[in-house]
C-alpha cells in the first residue's frame, strides 16, 4: 500500500512540475528536424552549426507557434559520410530513413550533401511525405528540374542555396570583366570527379567556347587526390590566364600551395573550392592562398553588408562557435530553419501538404537577400541585388582576409592580380 501511495504521489508531482498556473503543459512536444550531413567535411559541419545557432535563437524566444501552442525545435544529426571517397550512396539513404523512422523527424534539413545522394533520396522523401529543404552541398540543376518535371511526386523537396547554372553565370560575369580589363582569353578547368563538378566543368567548357574563350584544357581529379602538379604544368604550357576550379575536397588546399610555389601566371578562381572558403585557409597555407578566389554561393558566408541581418548573423555565429562563418552551407542552413519556422507558423500545422503550400509563398528578407522559392521547381530565386532575391558571394584572399568582390551590390573590394601576373 505504501508503494502504491508513493507511486500516486510521484505521478501528481510530475504532472504539477510540467503544468503552468493555468493548467497548461509548459513543455510541449518538440518539432524534430532531421539533418543528414557529412559531418567530417566543411559543407556538413558548417551546416550543422548554422542550424543549431538558429534553433537556439528560436527556442530562446519560446519556440515555434503551431496553432497557438509554442513548440521547441530539436535537431537530430546523422553522419551520411557521403562526401567521403568510396562511400556508397546507399549509406546516405539509410541515414535519411533512420532519421524518419527511428528519430521520428518531422522535417529534413541540410542534406544529403553530395548531389548523387540527394537525388537518390528524393523518392524516399516522397514515400514518407517529408518536407525537405536542401541547404548545403548539392549544386546539380537536376535537383530542381526533377521537382518541376514531377511536381506532384517531389513537391516536398526545396533548395535554399544557389546551384551550378547560376554559379556558371556568376563566374563568366567575372571572367569577362577580367578579359575586358586585362585581355585574358585562355581558360583552364580543373574539376573533382563527382557529379556536380564533372557536369559543371562540361557546362563551363561549352559556355566558354560560345563566348569565344580559348579552353586550354580540362583536368578531372579523383576525390582524395593530393598532387595536382601535372595539371598545373599543363596550364602553364598552354599559357592559361585563369584556372577555374570545382572541388569540395579539403585536398584542394594542396592545389593552391602548389600553384603559389610554381608562381603560375594564371589566376585560381574556384567556383566551389572548399579549402579556400574557410577562415583558416590563410594559416593552413602559410599565406600561399593569397589572390585565390572562391565562390561561397551565398552572402553571409563571408563578411559583407548584403542585408541588415548579414553581419548580425556573421557575428553571432563567430561568438557561438569561435570561428567566422565557414563557407557554403553556413548561412543557408541557418536561414532554412527560420524559413521553415515561418512556413509552419503561417500554416498553423506540421502537416506536410500545408507546410509545402506556405513554403511556396515564402517572401522574407534574410541573411543573403530576399528569400522566395520558384513555385514550380522549389529552387530559391537568385538575383544580383539582395532587394530582388538571394545574392551570391565571391571572395578573394587579400592580405590574410576574405574580401567579397562580387556581386557589386555587396562588394567590399575588387579583384587583385599576383605580382608575377601584372605584366
Amino acid at each position: 500500500m505504501k508503494i502504491k501511495f508513493l507511486a500516486i504521489v510521484t505521478c501528481f508531482l510530475a504532472v504539477f512540475l510540467f503544468m503552468g498556473p493555468g493548467g497548461k503543459a509548459l513543455a510541449q512536444k518538440p518539432i524534430i528536424i532531421g539533418a543528414p550531413l557529412s559531418t567530417a567535411f566543411l559543407y556538413g559541419w558548417s551546416a550543422e552549426k548554422g542550424m543549431k545557432l538558429a534553433i537556439e535563437e528560436i527556442n530562446s524566444k519560446g519556440g515555434v507557434n503551431v496553432g497557438g501552442e509554442k513548440h521547441p525545435l530539436k535537431v537530430e544529426v546523422i553522419d551520411t559520410r557521403d562526401l567521403e571517397p568510396g562511400v556508397p550512396v546507399s549509406e546516405a539513404l539509410l541515414a535519411v530513413e533512420k532519421l524518419i523512422l527511428d528519430k521520428k523527424a518531422d522535417f529534413i534539413l541540410g542534406g544529403p550533401v553530395r548531389s548523387e545522394a540527394a537525388l537518390a533520396a528524393m523518392p524516399l522523401l516522397s514515400k514518407y511525405k517529408k518536407v525537405s529543404i536542401l541547404s548545403t552541398g548539392v549544386l546539380t540543376p537536376a535537383y530542381h528540374k526533377t521537382v518541376a518535371k514531377e511536381y506532384d511526386k517531389y513537391k516536398y523537396c526545396f533548395r535554399i542555396h544557389g546551384e551550378a547554372v547560376n554559379i556558371v553565370g556568376e563566374m563568366f560575369a567575372n571572367f569577362n570583366e577580367l578579359r575586358t580589363k586585362y585581355g585574358f582569353n585562355n581558360l583552364f578547368i580543373i574539376a573533382q570527379d563527382v557529379s556536380h563538378a564533372r557536369g559543371a566543368a562540361k557546362v563551363m567548357k561549352s559556355v566558354a567556347e560560345k563566348q569565344k574563350w580559348n579552353v586550354t584544357g580540362v583536368e578531372i581529379y579523383p576525390t582524395g587526390a593530393s598532387d595536382f602538379s601535372m595539371g598545373l604544368l599543363k596550364a602553364r604550357r598552354t599559357k592559361s590566364e585563369i584556372i577555374n576550379i570545382w572541388m569540395d575536397m579539403p585536398e584542394s588546399a594542396i592545389l593552391l600551395k602548389q600553384w603559389y610555389d610554381m608562381k603560375l601566371p594564371a589566376l585560381p578562381f574556384g567556383s566551389t573550392l572548399a579549402a579556400a572558403e574557410q577562415p583558416g585557409f590563410w594559416k593552413a597555407t602559410d599565406g600561399k592562398g593569397e589572390y585565390t578566389l572562391a565562390n561561397v554561393i551565398n552572402a553571409g558566408n563571408a563578411p559583407s553588408e548584403a542585408t541588415p541581418w548579414t553581419m548580425k548573423f556573421y557575428n553571432a555565429y563567430a561568438k557561438r562557435w569561435g570561428v567566422e562563418p565557414e563557407g557554403l552551407g553556413t548561412s543557408s542552413s541557418y536561414m532554412a530553419v527560420y524559413v521553415l519556422r515561418d512556413a509552419i507558423e503561417r500554416a498553423g500545422s506540421l502537416d506536410s501538404e500545408k507546410v509545402v503550400a506556405e513554403l511556396e509563398k515564402t517572401d522574407i528578407m534574410g541573411v543573403y537577400g530576399r528569400l522566395r522559392f520558384d513555385p514550380k521547381s522549389h529552387q530559391v530565386i537568385p538575383a544580383k541585388d539582395p532587394k530582388d532575391g538571394v545574392v551570391g558571394s565571391i571572395l578573394q584572399w587579400q592580405d590574410g582576409k576574405r574580401v567579397v568582390v562580387y556581386p557589386k551590390s555587396i562588394a567590399k573590394g575588387t579583384i587583385m592580380l599576383p605580382p608575377w601576373m601584372k605584366k
